[in-house]
């Protein structure tokens, strides 16, 4: 079993692994590096293509597999859940795999039908849904080699660990996941599933580090429920404006907000294109179950022609928008730099149910958007939110449970891979031997 780890090692997103035994080689995911994709954004002469997206760094180099002739011995690429740090970048570059399938969870599937679509990009590679917990056999393997995904918790529907099962023993990518005994909407983890494929044989594990060095647990969807009823309970005056966001991609923190939307009494809308494609995604699958309870609105002139109403019935809607992370060009920035008809006002109700994504440009972009609305005098209630990454107590349960031979920490850089490495010591790795830091490529 050979590893290249392609990218997502040095940094958080940009997520692309391959794994070849003998002569097949499999991927898992291909994502977007978003610092990198906010930078292309704001150069309107650059394009938006491979080439651009390369220039900047936000999709995988690849091009690694080229120099170890690997590349043409790809028999599969597997997606292991919808966000875009682990799908956004395969659209641009699936077509240097041709006739490949494509391996994924209904939901992370229609997520990257959307994003084909939206691009206007044609692809050759065959699409397989396959449904979790059930292993499939790669019909181009010569070696029997089977894939499963395990389902997990994140935040995000049909996440998967996605299980190569090979002769050397399996392969376990674990990117990206908590373990969440409490969800509000799916099945918690199978964790007897997870001890059968470890007394199978893990040869290697790629492990999701992020919050690795954090003893205190992350929250379940239920603690999330609960902030979010004492977040409502204090937004009280009826005659003021009510703003939520969050993940658009995080279908059951939305549900949530949904339920305890209607209980105002106020007409729950729901702005923005990317709030839309999630949902819409989720309703072709059957996963969607507060889609007849909203109404959501995706063009610009549809929100502005609402949000010009909104000045005169503020109190009569609840708006769940795009913009947590302070983005260019999302509902709340327009809103923010006077973009839009409507314009807060001294009390009005805004819940960040969200973090910042922990990059610079995300903590910069919330950073101005923040001092932007409190200037105005927006009530703004931060942090009403749980992660999807697990704390320590989550990555040392997923080390008892699977006892891979080797692992290797992924999805953050080098120094927030780190704690993951001295975790893994309790458990008898040794650095350098068991346990490896690598680079990307």
């Amino acid at each position: 079993m050979e590893i290249c780890t392609i990218g997502g090692f040095e940094e958080v997103g940009k997520n692309m692994t391959a794994v070849k035994i003998k002569d097949e080689v499999y991927l898992f995911d291909c994502g977007f590096y978003l610092p990198g994709v906010i930078e292309l954004q704001e150069e309107p002469e650059e394009e938006y293509n491979l080439r651009g997206l390369r220039r900047v760094g936000a999709i995988p180099d690849e091009r690694v597999l080229d120099k170890l002739k690997w590349r043409s011995q790809v028999k599969a690429i597997f997606l292991s859940h919808a966000h875009l740090d682990h799908v956004g970048g395969l659209q641009y570059l699936a077509h240097r795999y041709p006739g490949v399938p494509i391996y994924g969870a209904p939901f992370t599937m229609e997520v990257f039908k959307a994003l084909r679509s939206d691009s206007k990009i044609n692809l050759t590679n065959p699409l397989i849904v396959v449904q979790q917990d059930v292993p499939y056999k790669i019909k181009r393997s010569n070696q029997g080699i089977k894939v499963e995904f395990v389902n997990v918790t994140h935040s995000t529907i049909d996440c998967s660990f996605v299980v190569l099962h090979t002769p050397e023993g399996a392969f376990f990518y674990a990117l990206d996941y908590k373990f969440d005994d409490a969800p509000t909407l799916g099945k918690p983890t199978d964790y007897n599933k997870l001890k059968q494929i470890g007394d199978q044989g893990v040869k290697l594990a790629v492990i999701d580090t992020l919050y690795a060095s954090k003893l205190d647990s992350n929250g379940t969807e239920t603690d999330a429920l609960r902030m979010l009823e004492k977040a409502f309970a204090k937004a009280q005056d009826k005659q003021s404006a009510f703003f939520i966001t969050t993940f658009s991609s995080h279908i059951e923190r939305l549900n949530n907000i949904v339920k305890l939307a209607l209980k105002t009494k106020r007409e729950v809308i729901f702005l923005g294109r990317s709030l839309s494609r999630y949902i819409d995604c989720a309703t072709k699958i059957g996963k969607c179950p507060f889609r007849d309870k909203i109404k959501i609105l995706k063009y610009r002139r549809q929100v502005n022609s609402f949000l010009s109403r909104l000045n005169k019935e503020k109190g009569k809607y609840i708006i769940v928008c795009t913009g947590h992370q302070g983005e260019n060009n999302s509902i709340l920035d327009r809103i923010s730099r006077g973009q839009t008809p409507f314009h807060f006002q001294p009390g009005d109700n805004l819940i960040f149910s969200t973090s910042v994504i922990p990059t610079e440009v995300n903590i910069l972009a919330r950073q101005k958007l923040d001092r932007k609305l409190e200037e105005i005098g927006v009530i703004l209630q931060k942090n009403v939110h749980v992660h999807g990454h697990g704390s320590q107590e989550s990555k040392k349960k997923l080390l008892k449970l699977i006892r891979a031979e080797h692992i290797i920490p992924a999805h953050g850089s080098l120094e927030q891979e780190k704690p993951l490495i001295e975790v893994a010591k309790e458990f008898g790795y040794v650095l350098g031997k068991t346990s490896h830091l690598v680079s990307n490529g």
